[in-house]
């Protein structure tokens, strides 16, 4: 089995998150073009591909990792507190907004906010030992589940699911099952996985509701969020999570997809053949994905089966096309700036959660408005960019662009000093 760095995985990685960089950061989220935004329940926009692409490489890279399974105690604790790493990481960001010590003074609520995200960041992200690395990862989850039924009124309702605390979950289950099963029970989960999902939101009855269904708010999932994290879901719907418990089976699956075309990357056959079964496996899911959509339609915050396979499908055609012009026509710099990307994803998930909350906390007087403040980013919103565009969504755009190139820079400075975050 080859063991050899996989570029094209690098860099689908890389434009996954450069592409999350630009979607969620707009300079005005009600001047967004369309293909930016979420579907806003049934569909899939380019949008929506963002977080399961990032899934399904998760699980490609869970075997290039481990090409040589080996379960034992020390890999487990590995895994164990690399879940609790990422996990930590992103209950941090649903935290950070809610640190209430020297509330009456913003300057100095900004500096402990930073100083204790800078602590966090440390622990969570430093080459320490792996016993130290596992204390202060169980030692921070512990502090930040405590604070949310602590009953303390800054944390009573503190959202703890989100996109990192999935991932650190997903990565869990996929890497047991890799490390427990062989190829053929791992394609076995997978389509149970899918199809149990969708008997379960099909047959059984919504408590308090009645009849099963894929409605927003009303189906089983979002009842069980809602049973299960009540005061501590998604602020924009109070009623279900986005990121909640059952959705994330289905979320298994696509890395489990992942793991599969993971391992055919690890294998001794010929590069073209490897690319041509890929292509093959990326034709067969998103057409079965597309097929079953008339009956369990495509849907991000459900992640319905259909939505799941099409997706991974998706994910597949274009790792295909990038490992075809790498591994056969020969091509590698031209992939340069998404590979920067592609190796520190980490830290730009962190951080770039980080980093428009502590800068809109530092505000000043509206030039416009005598009686109102206005944020640092709002400021150079309105005033530096918008201004020199007729079209608000261009204008919204290019902030977003102006932002990601900042982390460019910040990523190549990182690559280029050989400075590698992992958790």
């Amino acid at each position: 089995m080859k063991n050899d760095r996989i570029i094209s995985v690098d860099i689908l990685r890389g434009m996954t998150i450069l592409l999350m960089i630009i979607v969620n950061n707009p300079g005005n989220w009600g001047a967004v073009y369309t293909p930016l935004l979420h579907a806003k329940w049934n569909g899939c926009t380019p949008t929506d591909l963002v977080f399961p692409t990032f899934i399904f490489v998760l699980g490609i890279a869970i075997p290039l990792a481990m090409p040589k399974k080996n379960w034992n105690q020390e890999t487990f604790i590995k895994i164990i507190t690399r879940t609790l790493r990422i996990i930590s990481l992103g209950l941090f960001l649903n935290f950070f907004s809610r640190i209430s010590i020297f509330s009456d003074n913003q300057i100095s609520l900004l500096f402990v906010r930073l100083s204790i995200t800078i602590l966090v960041g440390y622990a969570l992200l430093g080459n320490f030992n792996p016993k130290i690395k596992l204390f202060l990862a169980v030692c921070i989850f512990t502090i930040l589940l405590f604070l949310a039924y602590s009953g303390i009124e800054s944390f009573k309702d503190v959202r703890l699911p989100g996109v990192l605390q999935r991932i650190g979950i997903v990565y869990l289950i996929a890497s047991v099952i890799y490390l427990k099963t062989e190829l053929d029970t791992q394609i076995v989960i997978t389509i149970a996985l899918l199809i149990g999902y969708w008997a379960i939101l099909t047959i059984v009855p919504v408590p308090g509701i009645g009849t099963a269904n894929y409605n927003e708010g009303t189906n089983l999932s979002a009842w069980l969020d809602y049973y299960l994290l009540q005061d501590h879901m998604y602020a924009a719907t109070k009623t279900w999570d986005p990121e909640g418990i059952l959705s994330t089976l289905p979320a298994v699956a696509t890395a489990l997809i992942g793991l599969i075309i993971g391992k055919l990357l690890l294998t001794n056959d010929s590069k073209i053949e490897i690319i041509k079964k890929m292509a093959i496996i990326a034709c067969v899911l998103t057409v079965t994905g597309l097929l079953w959509s008339f009956l369990f339609p495509l849907n991000k915050s459900l992640w319905t089966s259909s939505y799941a396979l099409y997706s991974a499908g998706i994910g597949l055609f274009i790792l295909t096309f990038i490992h075809y012009i790498i591994e056969i026509i020969g091509v590698k710099k031209g992939f340069f700036f998404f590979l920067i990307w592609g190796v520190n994803p980490m830290i730009v998930f962190f951080l770039s959660g980080i980093l428009p909350r502590a800068l809109g906390m530092i505000t000043f007087q509206n030039p416009e408005n005598a009686d109102a403040k206005i944020s640092i980013l709002n400021y150079a919103y309105q005033f530096w960019i918008n201004p020199n565009f007729d079209n608000e969504k261009s204008a919204s755009l290019t902030y977003a662009l102006l932002y990601a190139c900042l982390w460019s820079l910040l990523l190549w400075f990182f690559y280029k000093k050989k400075l590698f975050f992992k958790v």
